[in-house]
């Protein structure tokens, strides 16, 4: 495949009509529109207009029991308390003035009470942003004033930085057995109490906007990307829901360990949105640590970990640590955000005979949705990032003149489908819609090959 670095544009195969004929192509490309389709059929997705994804998610019937778990204290949050809290909050954010279309920020590490903040906020049309806890006052105010947040959601250590912007602040407990009695969450333990008349859900288009979360791309500064109720509810179907399809497993019974940032899309998919819609349990850790890593994971029965591969090196070492004696839970990992070295893969796997290996890519940009790997009992292949997604459709172009590329040739990454921003909040960019083709992914090469994304 190297060699096809090197080819001349008049040596590839869409260099003439003539060529096109006489070239062979598998059915998932389309040489005359340089087109890669999703190998998977179509899934129909809610065609009714007014629907907002707390709803979708809530709408689902399963058997879970535990929703979320703080990893630490194992103070959780049942499925049957979930939804009624969701609505708890959302009523006191109403009583605190949020409305339809208002800006919410969430500046909060991992959290039990980061998804139920998360979907209170979309449960009354409001809008989500949230931003890496860590973040500096003018990455703060830069986001705050693009935005223009109404409201913030912070740990105490936040309050002053928040407050030297003007901005009106509620604090959320980093543990979770702080005492309702200590004053400064007080607002808080207020809003989750349940003393406020339940607020009655506005009426919400699935075009309306339901977050704006901040992304660099390869462009330079970060700009906020506006995700809408659609985009999301795109995920959920798309990605999470339709991934757990794929296996035999009881997706009530998986036990996930939410380590990535929940403040992140890869963390915001799966442990905000998605697995609540499947009665998955979440297992939260507020910060990576190894050794709390390995005791959540043998404490709680984990089963599933979603990684980078940072934290699966660190997996990888730990496991060799205990010789066999932890981890013994794990059927799957699966790792996003860069791709994993060869060196990685063989360790992973003369380490854990036992757990599956997948990776995926998808971008804020795509709320989630692109490729994601599938392994079966006769083909395993660790290094791909998979499959386009349902529903989903790529190009492949020459990164100097724009020309579409077919299979085995690198280039550029372009993505079409509903899980594609509806636009970029800073006009960098105008309005998107998922009928055009959105490079999404300035400098990303790629090879598609055969039926996998390399």
């Amino acid at each position: 495949m190297t060699s096809t670095y090197g080819k001349r544009l008049s040596e590839l195969p869409f260099s003439s009509s003539e060529t096109l004929k006489q070239t062979s192509y598998p059915h998932w490309y389309s040489p005359e529109t340089g087109i890669y389709h999703s190998t998977f059929p179509a899934i129909s997705l809610p065609p009714n207009s007014f629907l907002d994804v707390v709803s979708l998610i809530f709408s689902y019937q399963h058997n879970g029991l535990s929703a979320l778990i703080d990893s630490s204290s194992g103070f959780s949050i049942s499925y049957s308390e979930l939804y009624p809290l969701v609505k708890t909050v959302a009523s006191a954010l109403h009583h605190l003035g949020i409305s339809q279309g208002d800006v919410v920020l969430i500046l909060l590490p991992n959290s039990v009470y980061f998804p139920v903040v998360f979907l209170a906020v979309l449960y009354l049309g409001a809008v989500v942003s949230t931003i890496n806890p860590l973040s500096t006052v003018s990455e703060i105010k830069k986001q705050v004033t693009e935005c223009n947040v109404r409201l913030v959601f912070s740990v105490h250590d936040n309050v002053e930085k928040l407050k030297s912007l003007g901005l009106s602040v509620i604090v959320v407990p980093e543990n979770v057995d702080s005492g309702c009695e200590d004053v400064k969450f007080s607002v808080f333990y207020k809003i989750i109490s349940g003393n406020y008349d339940l607020v009655k859900k506005p009426v919400i288009s699935q075009d309306d906007t339901a977050a704006i979360l901040y992304s660099s791309g390869t462009t330079g500064p970060s700009k906020g990307v506006v995700l809408t109720h659609r985009n999301f509810i795109a995920v959920v179907e798309l990605f999470v829901r339709f991934e757990a399809s794929q296996y035999d497993w009881l997706s009530w019974k998986n036990v996930y360990l939410a380590v990535l940032p929940m403040f992140h899309i890869y963390g915001i998919s799966l442990f905000v949105l998605g697995l609540l819609s499947l009665g998955s349990s979440i297992v939260v850790m507020r910060k990576f640590d190894v050794n709390e890593m390995v005791r959540a994971i043998d404490r709680h029965g984990v089963t599933h970990f979603p990684v980078v591969p940072p934290m699966l090196m660190a997996l990888i070492k730990a496991a060799k640590a205990t010789s066999g004696n932890s981890l013994k839970s794990l059927k799957q990992v699966s790792s996003g955000a860069a791709p994993l070295s060869g060196k990685i893969i063989e360790d992973f796997v003369q380490t854990f005979h036992h757990v599956d290996l997948i990776q995926g890519y998808g971008m804020t940009e795509s709320t989630a949705v692109g490729t994601r790997g599938f392994n079966t009992g006769k083909f395993c292949k660790y290094s791909s990032i998979g499959l386009l997604a349902p529903n989903m459709q790529a190009k492949v172009v020459n990164c100097g003149n724009g020309s579409f590329l077919p299979p085995s040739f690198s280039g550029e990454l372009l993505l079409r489908g509903p899980g594609i921003m509806k636009g970029d909040s800073t006009k960098f960019y105008p309005t998107l819609k998922n009928n055009l083709f959105n490079k999404i992914a300035h400098s990303c090469l790629v090879y598609l090959f055969q039926n996998f994304v390399i």
